[in-house]
């Protein structure tokens, strides 16, 4: 439990990144691959699916991402945004996380009564497994931040990668070796966020 813990207290955003990491692109994969085997589902759906970018792969996502920014964002104010775009490039690689829509659809119909549940539940399961993940990595010594560039990005992600249509893109976790270490983190206050009754 102890070690558990200790690994969730160690995962944090890491915006500083590098392409130089510490553990092996199939040591990353490995992790990945166990992920998506372990993490939990509603009514077992394994609704989740991810596509894991490396090198070239992953700096052509985030020239790509950048070019569609730079179709929405005022170029007077590009830099910014130019420069969010850059650290994320900088890292290692991306883990893209997506949901399957047509395993949702399915689950909506063979369990009318819940049907109005089963996206809230997608959306779960997907949190639940880019924690694992952005843990695993963690404790590995692997930096990431999770980002949000869907639905800007996704018809170009779909066909970059030919990615299935029923797939969903929830986020982006850009990942690599640790450049700059987070600042102090800050916490609310436990006892607004937390009731215990024995």
């Amino acid at each position: 439990m102890n070690q558990f813990l200790d690994a969730v207290k160690t995962r944090r955003s890491i915006y500083g990144i590098n392409k130089e990491t510490k553990i092996s692109v199939d040591r990353i994969e490995k992790i990945v691959k166990e992920a998506v085997l372990h993490t939990p589902s509603s009514f077992n759906s394994q609704s989740a699916r991810v596509v894991v970018l490396f090198d070239e792969q992953h700096d052509k996502l985030w020239d790509l991402t950048k070019e569609t920014l730079r179709k929405v964002v005022p170029a007077g104010n590009f830099a910014p945004t130019e420069e969010k775009m850059a650290s994320f490039r900088s890292g290692r690689g991306t883990v893209l996380f997506f949901e399957d829509q047509d395993v949702i659809k399915g689950l909506q119909e063979q369990f009318a009564l819940y049907a109005d549940n089963f996206p809230v539940w997608s959306e779960q399961a997907s949190g639940m497994l880019q924690f694992v993940i952005w843990t695993a990595l963690a404790a590995e010594g692997v930096g990431a931040s999770l980002q949000h560039y869907n639905p800007l990005i996704d018809e170009q992600v779909a066909k970059e990668w030919n990615v299935p249509a029923s797939w969903k893109l929830i986020a982006q976790l850009p990942f690599g070796g640790i450049a700059a270490e987070p600042g102090e983190k800050q916490f609310a206050p436990l006892e607004s966020r937390l009731k215990v009754f024995k």
